[in-house]
């Protein structure tokens, strides 16, 4: 099944840097990654069914930092469907809280289904994105971090946990799934990792596009 979008449909995407995408630098808000090649592709194609794309991502942000936002920049603006992509954040460097402790799966997927629950009793349309790692080879910028293969094996032995964890909730809450880290796991097998996402994480132009393709096949 797929969602509809309706003429009128409010659509909010949410979550860390790849869906802030320099939102607030962008004329319309959306910012320069997918949800803008989302809301262009959708134009394109359907010209008589106008719908209201939001953007509230924030770079840098945890499952904790989306829920303390929730009300102000999620549930007040009412929308009928929400796309979150959030956890690389809550992966590695990120995964350890004020108090220096790292953040295991059982909190994330805590916080991640105090996000939905408001949601889905409102009758909100949900599309989950996996978190994702592509396999970059020697030591690269990520951020603010320089990372080798040691580091990014001690990432992927954290995050997949947590991918467990968005598909888990998928299922748990009817939401559409956007299975993103295995569709780059097969993208990379021909091309090769950093044609998608140069330090792993954060998607090139391809890799935008290559979101927004697979999420606009998720709704009609």
């Amino acid at each position: 099944m797929t969602i509809t979008l309706r003429p009128g449909t409010t659509v909010m995407f949410t979550g860390d840097s790849i869906t802030d995408g320099q939102r607030l630098e962008s004329e319309d808000g959306l910012g320069f990654g997918y949800p803008l090649r989302v809301a262009g592709g959708w134009g394109f194609r359907h010209p008589d069914r106008p719908v209201t794309w939001l953007n509230t991502g924030i770079a840098g942000h945890k499952v904790m930092d989306l829920e303390a936002r929730w009300q102000a920049d999620v549930l007040d603006a009412r929308p009928d469907v929400v796309s979150i992509l959030v956890g690389v954040n809550d992966m590695g460097w990120h995964t350890f809280d004020p108090d220096g402790h790292v953040i295991p799966a059982e909190d994330f997927a805590e916080g991640y289904d105090r996000l939905l629950a408001p949601l889905a009793a409102a009758g909100t349309e949900l599309i989950l994105i996996e978190p994702f790692l592509l396999p970059i080879s020697g030591s690269v910028e990520a951020g603010d971090t320089r990372v080798d293969d040691e580091i990014r094996k001690e990432w992927r032995a954290d995050l997949d946990p947590k991918i467990q964890v968005v598909r888990e909730l998928a299922r748990a809450y009817d939401a559409h799934l956007l299975a993103a880290d295995s569709m780059f796991a097969a993208l990379t097998a021909t091309t090769g990792p950093e044609h998608w996402a140069a330090d792993g994480v954060h998607p090139t132009p391809a890799g935008h596009a290559a979101l927004a393709s697979a999420w606009l096949r998720l709704v009609a």
